[in-house]
């Protein structure tokens, strides 16, 4: 089958390109953008046609991290029905962090991912395996064979810290020996502690734990002077405050070999946001202050941080029903990442908002994704900028309904998701 999407507005930063064009796609990759090759269209029984006007077309989003609950936790998400929900996101590659159960530590684990998202047929699912073995933060893990044998694309302890600075030295230069990216939490569970919301004002009156800058701070000190020693390629994971982007900014400026990411909440919520003890705005890290959100849009702009994520997270309605402290963090948060990242046009132009959620997370992870380049495969985004709606947790996909999204109305609405050359998701009623 062969495609073309015709009378779409095309958006991909990676070329450079924001022009009408017509796509044409054959065996499961972008055949020519602009131009028909000769002989495309010869066999009309063979080639559908997508309308796209009104409608831009990007490369399909790559989500830098999203937990979907398998292998372990079923009764919160599964492959099929998160990546479901990714493909009516746009979402066509997400990246999972390795804190599965059991962890993503031998190549049998990333198997059995990798063969659930080949039959769901939703998104394609890349691994970072696990920094060290069972996350224990004591013996790392066989980082070569999980590159060679698992296909990996970096390596993380997740949320789990590594106390002992000398295995943490160590895991970087065995991760930098192997040319692997290591994917950094930064927090400092010391400092931490048993916090659940910003240490601040909002925290005090609420009588919550709180977490200080400090431990992200901290934590990144620790981490930047590893990376100067070891030179470890390294990515920092959704960055809070903006005394961390300061520091991520100066190591950039300094020459060392890190980016960073930004969850696409902390880019729209903060502590204010807390309410009254709504367990939808318990994440980790915690949502900060109005100075610390404009810090993180700010960085976003000029690149020091380089790329938006979801850090979806699903639970079960209980997971959110105790008091604030003793609730599970996490947002539902793939249907609600191309629509708050669109609602940054203000601070950011159309093509950065869209770099952000393709082609730099692609280059973060090294993978061949986020273009829309000739040869490159088929995974394509197509939604309408002018579709008004509402978030309603009913209408959610993703298993997970904690949203604090919730009522939220939006402008741009996916109407066709391909993988591959091929429609995993249409909704032409947008």
């Amino acid at each position: 089958m062969r495609i073309k999407i015709s009378n779409g507005f095309v958006i991909d930063p990676a070329n450079n390109i924001e022009a009408k064009h017509d796509i044409y796609i054959a065996e499961g990759r972008i055949a020519a953008i602009g131009i028909e090759p000769e002989g495309f269209s010869s066999d009309k029984n063979k080639l559908k046609t997508i309308d796209a006007s009104g409608c831009h077309v990007i490369p399909g989003i790559v989500d830098l991290r999203a937990r979907l609950r398998e292998p372990g936790l079923g009764n919160k998400g599964t492959i099929a029905s998160e990546t479901r929900a990714a493909a009516a996101s746009g979402i066509t590659t997400l990246c999972i962090p390795p804190d599965t159960t059991p962890v993503i530590d031998t190549t049998s684990v990333i198997e059995l991912i990798h063969q659930r998202a080949s039959e769901a047929g939703y998104a394609k699912i890349v691994t970072l395996a696990a920094l060290t073995a069972e996350l224990k933060g004591e013996q790392l893990s066989e980082m070569a064979l999980l590159k060679k044998y698992g296909n990996c694309v970096g390596v993380s302890n997740a949320l789990s810290p590594i106390k002992n600075n000398l295995v943490m030295r160590r895991a970087m230069e065995y991760a930098a020996s192997c040319g692997l990216t290591i994917f950094l939490h930064a927090e400092d569970q010391g400092l931490a502690g048993n916090g659940c919301a910003h240490e601040g004002a909002i925290s005090m009156r609420l009588g919550l734990p709180g977490i200080p800058e400090t431990a992200e701070t901290n934590a990144i000190s620790r981490d930047l002077l590893l990376i100067e020693q070891t030179g470890v390629r390294a990515h920092f994971c959704h960055l809070s405050s903006a005394r961390a982007v300061q520091m991520i900014a100066r190591a950039q400026y300094d020459g060392l070999p890190v980016t960073a990411d930004v969850t696409a909440h902390h880019l729209h919520l903060t502590e204010m946001d807390i309410g009254f003890f709504d367990s939808n705005c318990h994440v980790r890290p915690p949502l900060r202050t109005q100075r610390d959100r404009e810090a993180l849009i700010a960085a976003l702009a000029t690149g020091n941080i380089n790329a938006i994520c979801s850090d979806h997270e699903p639970h079960d309605a209980d997971a959110k029903l105790a008091p604030f402290g003793e609730t599970e963090p996490g947002i539902s948060a793939l249907e609600t990442l191309l629509p708050l990242a669109l609602r940054l046009s203000e601070e950011l132009s159309l093509s950065d908002v869209i770099d952000r959620i393709t082609s730099q997370p692609a280059k973060i992870l090294g993978i061949d994704a986020g273009t829309l380049s000739a040869g490159e495969k088929a995974d394509i985004c197509i939604y309408n900028p002018q579709t008004n709606w509402i978030l309603k947790t009913e209408d959610m996909l993703s298993a997970g309904h904690n949203s604090k999204f919730s009522g939220w109305e939006f402008k741009g609405k996916v109407t066709h998701t391909l993988l591959n050359g091929k429609i995993v998701y249409t909704n032409q009623s947008h």
